[in-house]
């Protein structure tokens, strides 16, 4: 009969190999670079803080004593949260892993993130600054033209710098008389595209599609 493999017995201390484990498992999950980048930089601070001192447990009240500690720092609360959803998640992989009891995980889940006050401030174009800076870019070229196009995309629908990059014909769609931009980056995310950029994205799609038949008509009397 064959031997019965040993159950792997949950941990409440977590040391450096379990932590790098678990980090590993959730960098692998994330499909953005960018994301990687963040939850690779807020789980790097936080097994520093950790293993600084020892015999922790990983629980509840050590993510909220980490909370407390980020919260003595000039951070933004935009930031303290990041970092704990990076720690929710290191804690949701060490517990699919077995590392980590499923209810010490589901208690570090459960630790609240930091309250927002008042709005976000920076630099915020208006309606007429907008203008200014779309109509920096003629429609003497076709680079003029994608510019626009690009900057249409950035200003009206909020896009970000990789989403523009990445966007294709079949992702603009028309839903019940709107165009929307679907499923962003592949995340389920859907951008509405305003008049104005509506209108900058077909003039240059007309001025691609003149500048192809162009393009034919002078292979054709070429070749004739």
């Amino acid at each position: 009969m064959a031997k019965s493999r040993r159950k792997r017995t949950p941990k409440t201390v977590l040391k450096l190999p379990d932590l790098e484990q678990s980090k590993s498992a959730v960098l692998n999950s994330l499909t953005s670079a960018s994301s990687k980048r963040s939850y690779e930089h807020a789980i790097r601070e936080f097994i520093e803080w950790y293993c600084s001192e020892p015999r922790l447990a990983f629980n509840r009240t050590v993510v909220t004593r980490y909370r407390i500690a980020l919260e003595q720092h000039p951070y933004a609360a935009a930031t303290i949260n990041l970092r704990l959803a990076a720690i929710r998640r290191l804690a949701y992989e060490a517990s699919d892993c077995g590392l980590l009891s499923p209810d010490l995980a589901a208690g570090i889940r459960r630790v609240k993130g930091v309250r927002r006050f008042g709005v976000r401030v920076g630099n915020w174009l208006t309606a007429e600054e907008g203008k200014k800076l779309l109509s920096t870019e003629s429609r003497d070229s076709l680079r003029s033209c994608r510019n626009r196009a690009l900057l249409a995309l950035l200003i009206g629908c909020g896009l970000r710098r990789a989403e523009v990059t990445t966007l294709r014909f079949e992702d603009f769609q028309l839903r019940e008389g709107h165009w929307v931009i679907a499923d962003l980056r592949r995340k389920r995310r859907n951008a509405t595209s305003g008049a104005s950029s509506v209108s900058v994205m077909r003039s240059t799609i007309t001025l691609v599609w003149n500048q192809i038949r162009h393009h034919d008509r002078r292979l054709r009397d070429c070749n004739c």
